[in-house]
This record gives C-alpha cells, structure tokens and sequence, in this order.
C-alpha cells in the first residue's frame, strides 16, 4: 500500500476516480453536487494506492485557522473493511498536525458517523441535510 497526501495531477485524477466510482455511480450523487468549487489545482488530496490501484480517498479543507476539514471520505467497494478510510484520514489528520491545526471537523453522513466515533471524533451538530444526504458535523482535537 502506498499512501500520497498532495496535490498533482495524479492523485486528484486518482481521487476523482474513487469519488466518481463511489459517489456517483454507486451512490446516485448528481456529479454537480459532487464535484464543487472546492475541487481545484491547489486542493490537497490524501490517496491510497494497492499498486497501482487508487483505493480510498478524502480532501483536505482549511476553513478557519487551525482548523482541518475533511472532506469527500471515500473507499471503493471492493476494498472496504480493510481499514483504508481510517488511514486516508489519519493522514490528512498528521499533515494538519504538521501545519501547526489543533481540530478536525468532518461532516459524516449518520450511516458512517459510528466510524468516526471510534475515530476519536463526537458529534456537535443536528442533523442538516447535505446533497439530499442526512449527516451531522463531528469534530475532534487533534
């Protein structure tokens, strides 16, 4: 397994893949609401690779100061169950550490919001709805 954490051109093409693959074929996200603004040349991306396959992804956001937002927390399939998810974040959470951020923030569908939890993560939102998706805002200090 290979991690990468930037922002080249072959690992947002990777991360597109995987969110595509995930959010839009397998979940029925419109491709608008998927891919936002946000989605840009500078945008940072933490990718994992089985060989030259791209497994699980998320983006790195800085809303406020010291403060990461991840985003876009996605696994193929075929590869869930093995942990991947909690890799991609832990290192967008060790970049963010790094760059001096003291919290995490993450807003989690409720389906993965146990994930989280065991993350280290509680939640500080209601639930508000999001791409026509419930979800709730959790946050941990990192």
């Amino acid at each position: 397994m290979t991690m990468f954490v930037e922002n080249s051109k072959p690992i947002r093409a990777a991360a597109t893949y995987i969110r595509m693959s995930v959010f839009v074929l397998e979940r029925g996200i419109a491709l608008s609401d998927e891919f936002d603004d946000k989605d840009s040349e500078i945008m940072i991306y933490a990718v994992l690779f089985e060989g030259k396959q791209p497994v699980a992804t998320c983006r790195f956001e800085n809303p406020e100061p010291g403060t990461l937002k991840i985003g876009r927390v996605a696994t193929l399939k075929a590869y869930r169950g093995h942990g991947y998810g909690r890799q991609v974040i832990t290192a967008m959470e060790t970049r963010a550490k790094k760059m001096g951020m003291s919290h995490s923030l993450i807003h989690s569908e409720l389906t993965a919001q146990g994930f989280y939890e065991r993350m280290g993560y509680h939640v500080v939102s209601d639930t508000f709805m999001e791409d026509g998706v419930p979800c709730v805002v959790v946050k941990k200090k990192l």
